[in-house]
């Protein structure tokens, strides 16, 4: 019943993403005819997950019926919780046994789950990875994310667009108001690798933290790398769109100055609804830059705070700096300000962990390499904004 009611579900958000295509290749208006036929398809979503909700209430209360009447027990808990803890530690023991060389295939298969390809996934490690990258990452983390594989598309109005009116209304008489734009943002699976090379004279010291090493530098790669691809794609293909599509903006007067009056510009290019999260994110020599930058009552606008998340605030919001944000230059986008749940996020929460030892071995190291499928776009114009340095 519920594939049935998606498979329609599906349908329907195709079918919208279709009138919305056609409407935006032709750069025109919506005819009053695709505003009914957006507007019916519109209903019938709501109608469809209605239905979805309800059959995965009733599925969750017939699972809830077969359930024993009793809570678990405080001890039955903590040996779950220990049964957890001790499968993770298994895990991990070998992987790290595998990685030194001193687990055979056939045990690693025994220990370890493998996917179709022969990739080893440590569930525990994977879980260490994936958590390191969104502490490394707070674009990444702040992002409005989605946890799914293959192609994701996302329905939403744009506020900006939309046209109401309000004023007094006589009986027997509707009020009236212009409907607003339908449209959507469509997120693909692209493939992300990291990889992690070791010494095999390292792997052969006990000492060595071999997880913790694989986990920091697969981490540290991975993020540095969504995030780069979420602020300034560099490839020119343009796989993942991230802000590049980013209209909203304030362009400076110089090339190479920035002027506090710029700065309130861009803040303010930001609704007040959406400032509660908002951060500043910049490269660091742009900071720099700003720390002379002061108000007419002579106050340094950007101030050093050890509550703030990053140590650093600007006109009392947090400023993190990022080394894939471009540096002062014409025509160059130096700063990014608002709130990053307006960039959909999809990130798979799944990490597949291969080692290999042949393709390697010629330089004396064992090779860990680590695939995530996400991509990332603007889905909300309204809540981010750049600065973009005048052109030379």
């Amino acid at each position: 019943m519920s594939k049935i009611l998606e498979e329609k579900r599906n349908d329907l958000l195709t079918r919208m993403e279709e009138v919305v295509g056609n409407v935006e290749n032709e750069e025109r208006e919506l005819t009053p005819e695709e505003v009914a036929t957006l507007n019916d398809l519109n209903d019938q979503l709501a109608a469809i997950n209605e239905q979805i909700e309800a059959v995965t209430k009733t599925l969750s209360t017939l699972a809830g019926a077969e359930k024993p009447d009793s809570e678990p027990t405080e001890e039955e808990e903590m040996n779950e919780e220990r049964e957890l803890e001790n499968r993770a530690m298994n895990e991990e023991k070998a992987f790290e046994a595998y990685v030194r060389g001193t687990l055979n295939q056939r045990d690693a298969d025994y220990d370890m789950v493998k996917t179709n390809n022969g990739a080893i996934i440590p569930a525990s490690i994977a879980n260490r990875i994936i958590k390191k990258i969104f502490e490394i990452s707070p674009i990444a983390a702040r992002a409005d994310r989605y946890n799914v594989k293959g192609k994701l598309t996302i329905p939403y109005y744009d506020e900006s667009s939309q046209h109401i009116t309000v004023g007094f209304v006589t009986e027997g008489t509707a009020p009236y108001a212009n409907s607003g734009d339908f449209t959507s943002v469509s997120l693909n699976g692209y493939l992300a690798g990291a990889l992690a090379k070791i010494g095999k004279d390292l792997i052969v010291n006990t000492q060595f933290d071999v997880i913790g090493f694989i986990v920091d530098d697969m981490a540290e790669k991975l993020a540095r790398f969504i995030e780069k691809e979420i602020i300034d794609p560099s490839d020119s293909t343009y796989k993942v769109k991230g802000l590049s599509t980013l209209t909203n903006k304030v362009t400076a007067a110089s090339t190479s100055v920035i002027t506090t009056d710029e700065l309130v510009k861009l803040r303010d290019k930001v609704k007040d609804v959406y400032q509660q999260n908002a951060i500043w994110v910049m490269h660091p020599s742009t900071r720099t830059a700003l720390r002379l930058l002061q108000d007419n009552a002579g106050h340094y606008l950007l101030n050093d705070d050890i509550s703030s998340p990053f140590g650093t605030t600007l006109m009392g919001k947090p400023v993190y700096v990022s080394e894939n944000v471009e540096e002062i230059a014409a025509g160059k986008n130096v700063i990014f300000y608002g709130d990053f749940k307006g960039v959909a996020l999809k990130f798979s929460e799944e990490i597949d962990v291969q080692v290999l030892r042949e393709a390697f071995a010629a330089e004396f190291c064992v090779g860990v390499v680590g695939t995530v499928d996400f991509d990332a776009v603007l889905s909300d114009q309204q809540k981010l904004a750049k600065l973009v340095m005048a052109a030379g």
